[in-house]
């Protein structure tokens, strides 16, 4: 009985302790939350930024706001090496304790206790952690905050994330911080591909920073890295075959430069994006190529005055940059190497026809064989030329754009509509374009707006890739992006990459004519007025490469072209990254139809038309137009009189043949460069039938326009008339005054007094018209 309240008395006695004991750690755990509340601990670390390619590769790096090389490593980069060394080395213990060692500490006290002085620690990592979290001087009093700022780190994080944290902080000299920073500074290889040697290294020189600093020789960290590899291979950390290799190893570490490839790029994408790793889509070997291909090309361009280039390279079906050259040098201020060429405005010159000549494939009013005019024309004042100064007459839509030349782009503009040719230029994210859109007119089609290089290629990229525009991707993050634009059909697509992938035309570089390794592509070159801007757009089906070459400051430059200059990169680029065995071209979608049409004209074949080539059509859009290149007139037997119905009584015998039906634009071109051509005889003098008002056109001055003109100039204004080829003289009236007489090609010129101004014309056929010009004089 006796033994049984002895026993039950000592049952009471222990729950009350252990009441008593969670009731004390309940208390101390909330005190311990109070002052967690009261006294958060909360710090924020700055990491450098890290630009990478495709493959996690460093492409470029930057300090840390509060300047330190502090690498971010993640949870992946910490290898089960990595992680054996430095929780032997600093806490074996780690995994076990809730980030203070009670044992741990004892120890420590007793032993400096004992022997006077400071003999060993008890600083966990995470006790560590804190401390480099937030440095304070070594006391009694900040070792009893470190405990708790340890508590509280295990409180809110997991031991994972707090290793983690602590590799990414250990401090390595000077102001490199991290195991991944000393790993790339010192070894020049990610942490992932350290040996055990340099692991060894790695985890002793935090201890001692300034004694094991490679400032002064690499023996000490050898000698260190020794020391360690003793006590991993005493403890058996390792396999000791693995150890004795190590121990065979010298290290050799230096402080190495973290690459600068792709600079502008990584500059563009730091101001952007707020990532300590930002990963682009960049291939390494690729850019390194682009990079030296740059660099060459400019060496040998310096004596021509052209001092810079810029490359970009799109992967097509994903939209993804994978090269990315702003400059040749981003390091030559001379010739402002920092500015972004890629992303720089400047103008585009040619580069913009392609896609004027798509839209009228697709609106069905052009086809490749389709003839167009190239002759002088007026378009309200405005009197496009073109490269040369020459004219080509009647010539397909094809050569025109092959030749690239600018009367004939700047009249299919006029046709198309400006604002209407600007819509899909919007839809393709051209900024400048969209906010300069109601002040552009019909230059915009020979360079006069402004355009960006990645703009450009964006474009072209859709032209690639059947017409459908998607933005570029510059890094892996902003893949979000659902937006898409038909641009251009699929089938225009195909007829614009027919043509611009042939190798007759003027903008085929010499060097490349004969050279078998010339790749397979279709292309467009461009050089901007004043020669400031060369421009080589290309795409096969794998990449679009854009390429600008020119000088930063806008000075021109007498032998920069885009045939000259810009093309021969652009080539070389394809070479360099693609092999073109490799990839199939383009298969002509169903709904391109091949069809015979009339040499003379590119129309639906009339009766007469003797002569017929293949061209390509858009099933059901293109229209279908019958020839009339040639029309049936009445004609003496001798062919020297022609008779409309009205005269044909009169006359003896007639005959009915077949003449030639140019407007008369292309008569005046015709009789201009004195070309021979089947001229319809002279009218019949005495027909009774009357032409007025009908087909005389004063093409100079422009009717209702205000003209500013030298008060010191003797040739003021000049004028000139079109009309059919039967008028062999004009008459010229100013208010209603004869002024002069002249034959039907001869240059006139009138010098006009101020305010309104009558003029009129007429010919020897009795066609007239009449218009009115308002004349300031001024001093220039």
């Amino acid at each position: 009985m006796k033994f049984r309240k002895i026993s039950t008395y000592f049952r009471k006695s222990l729950l009350k302790i252990v009441s008593l004991g969670v009731l004390f750690i309940v208390s101390l755990f909330l005190i311990f939350l109070l002052l967690d509340y009261a006294f958060p601990f909360e710090k924020e670390v700055s990491y450098s930024t890290l630009i990478v390619d495709d493959n996690d590769n460093i492409l470029n790096a930057y300090l840390s706001p509060d300047d330190k090389w502090r690498l971010y490593l993640d949870s992946s980069e910490i290898t089960a090496d990595l992680k054996k060394a430095i929780l032997f080395k600093e806490d074996q213990y780690f995994y076990s304790h809730p980030g203070v060692n009670p044992i741990s500490i004892f120890r420590a006290f007793f032993q400096n206790i004992s022997s006077g002085k400071r003999k060993s620690g008890a600083s966990t990592i995470t006790m560590q952690l804190a401390r480099l979290l937030n440095p304070k001087e070594r006391t009694y009093g900040n070792k009893i905050v470190e405990m708790f700022n340890a508590l509280q780190l295990e409180y809110h994080y997991s031991k994972d994330d707090i290793l983690r944290l602590y590799l990414n902080l250990l401090p390595y000299g000077g102001n490199i911080e991290g195991v991944k920073s000393a790993s790339h500074i010192y070894f020049g290889k990610d942490p992932t591909l350290l040996s055990l040697a340099e692991l060894a290294g790695i985890v002793a020189i935090p201890n001692r920073p300034s004694s094991l600093s490679i400032k002064k020789s690499s023996d000490p960290i050898n000698q260190a890295k020794d020391e360690w590899l003793e006590r991993f291979k005493a403890a058996n950390v390792f396999q000791t075959h693995i150890i004795d290799l190590a121990f065979t190893e010298e290290l050799k570490p230096k402080r190495r430069e973290l690459p600068k490839h792709a600079p502008h790029l990584s500059r563009r994408l730091k101001s952007e994006v707020k990532s300590n790793i930002i990963k682009t889509y960049v291939h390494f070997e690729n850019q390194k190529k682009l990079e030296e291909i740059a660099k060459t090309h400019i060496n040998r361009l310096r004596y021509l005055n052209v001092t810079n280039t810029s490359i970009i390279v799109v992967d097509n079906e994903s939209r993804q940059v994978i090269s990315y050259v702003g400059s040749a040098n981003f390091y030559d201020e001379s010739s402002a190497g920092q500015v972004d060429g890629v992303n720089a405005i400047r103008s585009p010159g040619s580069t913009l026809k392609p896609l004027l000549y798509a839209l009228h494939y697709d609106k069905g009013t052009l086809s490749p064989k389709r003839r167009i005019a190239d002759v002088e024309m007026n378009f309200g004042g405005y009197i496009p030329e073109n490269y040369d100064n020459t004219f080509n007459g009647w010539i397909s839509s094809e050569e025109a754009l092959k030749q690239s030349l600018n009367v004939p782009a700047v009249n299919l503009l006029n046709e198309y509509g400006v604002q209407e040719f600007i819509e899909p230029l919007i839809r393709s994210k051209f900024r400048t374009i969209e906010k300069t859109k109601n002040r552009l007119g019909l230059s915009v089609i020979l360079g006069g707006c402004g355009v960006s290089l990645e703009e450009l290629t964006g474009l072209y990229s859709s032209f690639a890739t059947k017409g459908n525009f998607k933005p570029l991707r510059y890094f892996n993050d902003n893949d979000s992006t659902s937006y898409s634009s038909e641009i251009i059909s699929e089938e225009s697509a195909y007829i614009l990459t027919e043509i611009l992938t042939e190798v007759t035309r003027p903008d085929l570089p010499d060097s490349w004519k004969d050279n078998p390794n010339r790749p397979k592509i279709a292309w467009k070159t461009g050089t901007s007025f004043g020669r400031r801007d060369a421009w080589s757009i290309g795409y096969n089906q794998k990449y679009t490469i854009g390429v600008w070459a020119g000088n930063f400051s806008g000075e021109g430059a007498p032998e920069l072209s885009g045939v000259g200059v810009a093309a021969p990169i652009l080539f070389d680029v394809f070479n360099a990254i693609t092999d073109i065995s490799t990839y199939d071209w383009y298969k002509r979608p169903s709904g391109v139809d091949r069809v015979l049409v009339c040499d003379e004209t590119g129309l639906q074949p009339n009766s007469f038309c003797t002569h017929t080539v293949a061209d390509h059509v858009i099933e059901g859009v293109t229209i279908p137009t019958l020839c009339q290149h040639l029309k049936p007139v009445l004609v003496s037997p001798d062919s020297s009189v022609s008779y409309c119905m009205t005269c044909i009584k009169d006359a003896d015998k007639h005959i009915e043949a077949l003449y030639p039906n140019h407007s008369a634009e292309m008569l005046d071109y015709f009789k201009n460069e004195k070309i021979t051509f089947s001229e319809i005889p002279p009218h019949y003098k005495f027909c009774e039938r009357v032409f007025p008002n009908q087909g005389l056109e004063i093409i100079s001055p422009v009717d209702r326009l205000e003209y500013y003109v030298d008060a010191n100039d003797e040739k003021q204004i000049q004028l000139k008339a079109q009309s059919p080829s039967n008028a062999t003289k004009y008459y010229w009236y100013i208010n209603d005054e004869f002024f002069k007489a002249v034959s039907r090609n001869e240059e006139l010129y009138f010098t006009p007094s101020e305010g309104k101004i009558k003029i009129s014309c007429s010919d020897d056929r009795g066609r007239n018209q009449d218009i009115m010009i308002a004349v300031k004089k001024v001093s220039f």
